[in-house]
């Protein structure tokens, strides 16, 4: 797809990672608007849209997956799309389920999880659950704007907590500070880790990549005081993109092994989908005298495509630059004890099931007679 489709290249809009509003791969009829010759600006509604919240009628709240390369086997994402507007996210092909555009729609028509308590209470009743981890932020981030009103995210923090129930979480974020006080209860049980996504240290860079998002800084200072509150975090440099930010990785390193970070970490950029035609966009209208050389270094560490989806090999890629990246963040990791260094495994045995109960479970059945 990503070498047979060209999409029109639209100006950026401020705020926004992306300002294409192709259709769904799902739907067959296409509408294409053209100037019809009386004065008017065909392009005139697609400026700065605003960001709509839709209520999601939420029928499985735990999403698993058995991919051998994923440490988690069991995932919660709070919302679907993300106001953060990360040109290069792997999500955004989502929002085509939905007949929505995985460009300007994935960041502007955003879908809450409805009554998650209710929700997670009924799933990990079940008499054949098994208590695993639970990742958040493994789609889209659980800490996205809306989560500020909204308040999923907290509402199934609590219910875990309150459960004994183990989880992981992955946020660019600041607003995860909010729920310190949870986040510390969860931490005095070893049932929490958190890792902060680190791109970038650049707040010109990451203006444009990852526009709504928290400054460079603000992600540091929200790993030192996660680690002040004994919560065990680690830093996600995600992704790593070449000629773009792969020149920080020694300084990203440094700046977050300094902020506190017990673990570190790194991922390639992935391009699935419609997120390969994006990003070619992206790079066409904020570095346009250096996309061709940043698209064939993908292209190097892909075997020659922008993406191949296999198992083992689509986090780091292959070939030599892939291997020259490989070797940089592994020497920068072990200059600053981190190499190999992993979060203490979370505790899975001190998990409270909740009984499962019908909707009459309190009610006694009266006697026929």
């Amino acid at each position: 797809m990503e070498d047979k489709t060209r999409l029109r290249v639209a100006s950026p809009l401020k705020g926004r990672g992306s300002a294409n509003t192709t259709q769904s791969r799902f739907v067959k009829a296409r509408t294409v608007v053209v100037d019809d010759g009386w004065g008017i600006d065909p392009h005139a509604n697609d400026r700065a849209p605003g960001t709509e919240l839709f209520t999601d009628r939420t029928k499985q709240l735990i999403t698993t997956n058995r991919s051998p390369d994923i440490p988690f086997g069991q995932s919660i994402n709070p919302y679907k799309g993300c106001e953060h507007g990360c040109v290069y996210c792997f999500a955004r092909p989502t929002h085509a389920y939905l007949d929505l555009s995985p460009g300007l729609d994935f960041e502007t028509k955003i879908f809450r999880k409805s009554d998650p308590r209710e929700h997670l209470l009924r799933e990990l009743s079940r008499t054949s659950y098994a208590c695993s981890v639970i990742a958040m932020g493994t789609n889209t981030d659980p800490y996205q704007p809306f989560e500020n009103s909204q308040r999923v995210t907290r509402e199934i923090l609590e219910t875990l907590l309150e459960l004994r129930h183990p989880v992981s979480i992955v946020t660019k974020s600041k607003l995860i500070l909010r729920d310190l006080d949870l986040l510390a209860a969860l931490a005095e049980h070893n049932l929490v880790q958190v890792n902060i996504s680190v791109t970038t240290l650049s707040n010109s860079l990451k203006t444009k990549l990852e526009p709504r998002t928290a400054s460079p800084a603000a992600r540091l200072r929200t790993v030192a005081e996660l680690r002040a509150a004994n919560i065990a975090t680690g830093v996600m440099i995600a992704p790593v993109i070449p000629f773009i930010n792969d020149d920080e990785i020694e300084a990203l390193v440094d700046a977050v092994a300094d902020a506190g970070a017990q673990a570190v970490k790194y991922i390639l950029l992935r391009l699935p989908l419609e997120v390969a035609p994006l990003f070619t966009e992206w790079l066409e209208a904020h570095f346009p005298h250096r996309s061709k050389r940043v698209l064939a270094a993908i292209r190097d560490t892909r075997g020659g495509k922008l993406y191949k989806s296999g198992w083992h090999t689509r986090f780091r890629g292959q070939g030599q630059i892939a291997e020259l990246i490989a070797a940089r963040f592994n020497k920068a990791a072990k200059a600053k004890g981190l190499y190999g260094r992993e979060l203490t495994p979370l505790a899975l045995n001190l998990f409270n099931q909740p009984t499962r109960k019908s909707p009459r479970a309190n009610d006694r059945q009266m006697d026929l007679f």
